[in-house]
């Protein structure tokens, strides 16, 4: 944020707090003190931080990220990773390959994440198995249900030089891949399987 505008938004909130104040007597100043409160706090409940995601890329070892918003068996997509891959390191690189748990709204509230975790490794194992068959080697984890929010928290500990998300095209994927895209510091690939690839 400029340093310009941190000035305007307090003067947005006080001057009509201090205006209630003033003209109509305390109870309506509070009224507008709590009215302010709620649309701050409503406000900031609906952002999410836009900074850069992760650390600058490491030269010494090349390490590959692969996003699964969907499952990797499509034989084009898999030959696309691999080459990714195989481009960024070959057999010296590391690989990590994260499925994002999808939890249903019902499973939330519930605190039932156990399927979701289950149908994560179920995408993990198919996709793990394509990968290798293709000669590449890779770790397995699983991650948070939002896929922005998954890959900045696996940078965390894992800071990857490449970031590749494989997705069938949807439009939360298209979505996930342009904030990717313009929030990265590591290189970023967008893989689209099935369908939506031909």
């Amino acid at each position: 944020m400029t340093s310009w505008k941190l000035p305007l938004i307090v003067a947005a909130i006080a001057v009509p707090i201090a205006v209630a104040f003033l003209f109509a007597g305390p109870a309506v100043g509070v009224a507008a003190g709590a009215l302010a409160g709620v649309a701050i706090i409503a406000v900031a409940a609906q952002q999410r931080p836009r900074g850069t995601i992760g650390p600058p890329p490491s030269s010494d070892v090349q390490r590959l990220l692969v996003v699964l918003a969907e499952r990797l068996e499509d034989p084009r997509a898999v030959e696309q990773v691999a080459r990714i891959a195989h481009a960024g390191g070959g057999a010296g690189g590391e690989v990590v390959v994260l499925a994002p748990a999808r939890i249903r709204f019902l499973d939330r509230w519930a605190s039932d994440v156990e399927g979701a975790r289950h149908e994560a490794q179920q995408r993990l194992v198919v996709s793990v198995a394509a990968l290798t068959t293709a000669g590449v080697e890779a770790e397995a984890r699983v991650g948070d249900e939002d896929v922005v929010q998954a890959v900045e928290d696996q940078l965390g500990s894992f800071p990857a030089s490449e970031v590749v998300l494989v997705s069938d095209g949807d439009e939360a994927a298209a979505q996930a891949a342009r904030e990717l895209e313009a929030r990265l510091r590591a290189g970023f690939h967008h893989v689209v399987t099935g369908p939506a690839a031909r």
